[in-house]
């Protein structure tokens, strides 16, 4: 299925500064019953964000009415532990279109990019501002460029570069998935199976 087309991301964020968030606790395996793409969101950290009795832990981030925005900022190798794709599944369905981090699980960050998030991988030391300036300002915002490959705090312009693998680049600006892009190379395939031998 087709995404949103990712150009140019400019939003406030949810900060979540705990480091080895595994896929478990993004979405426990009791949620991953489900084969369709939908609401997942709801159960998005649930052990974190819910009492045993189903009430809103109010202190958690993502329940805080001050944070909003479709940027999700993580500690330190988010998303490891299993390859459930239900965890950035989970992301998206929640709303969040790019998750920022200073190191990524390689899977994890695999799903997301087949799914129209962006993962966004900085310095430990630049993501210690982007916490520190939401920490200042909840409503604080941050703009993640990916055709020129940037992510730039707003209120003090500071910048860094982030690497992306230039097949899931052109596809997340094209709003593309895996069977999206060969759709879209259709005739082309067609063209260079005619010059085959059969």
């Amino acid at each position: 299925m087709a995404y949103d087309k990712f150009n140019i991301l400019q939003s406030s964020a949810y900060p979540l500064p705990i480091e080895n968030v595994d896929t478990d606790q993004i979405i426990p395996a009791r949620f991953l019953k489900a084969t369709e793409r939908k609401g997942f969101g709801d159960n998005l950290f649930r052990d974190w964000r819910y009492n045993a009795d189903g009430s809103l832990k109010e202190d958690f981030p993502l329940n805080d009415s001050k944070y909003s925005g479709k940027i999700l900022v993580g500690g330190r190798n988010f998303g490891s532990g299993s390859s459930r794709e239900h965890a950035a599944w989970a992301v998206y369905d929640f709303g969040f279109r790019c998750v920022i981090s200073s190191f990524f699980a390689d899977i994890f960050k695999n799903n997301c990019l087949n799914i129209g998030v962006l993962p966004v991988q900085v310095s430990e030391t630049f993501a210690k501002e982007i916490f520190a300036a939401i920490e200042e300002d909840p409503k604080t915002e941050i703009k993640v460029d990916l055709d020129n490959q940037t992510v730039t705090l707003i209120a003090t312009g500071n910048s860094e570069p982030f690497d992306i693998n230039s097949y899931k680049k052109e596809n997340m600006l094209n709003g593309y998935d895996d069977i999206d892009y060969l759709q879209n190379i259709k005739s082309e395939i067609q063209e260079f199976v005619k010059t085959r031998p059969f």
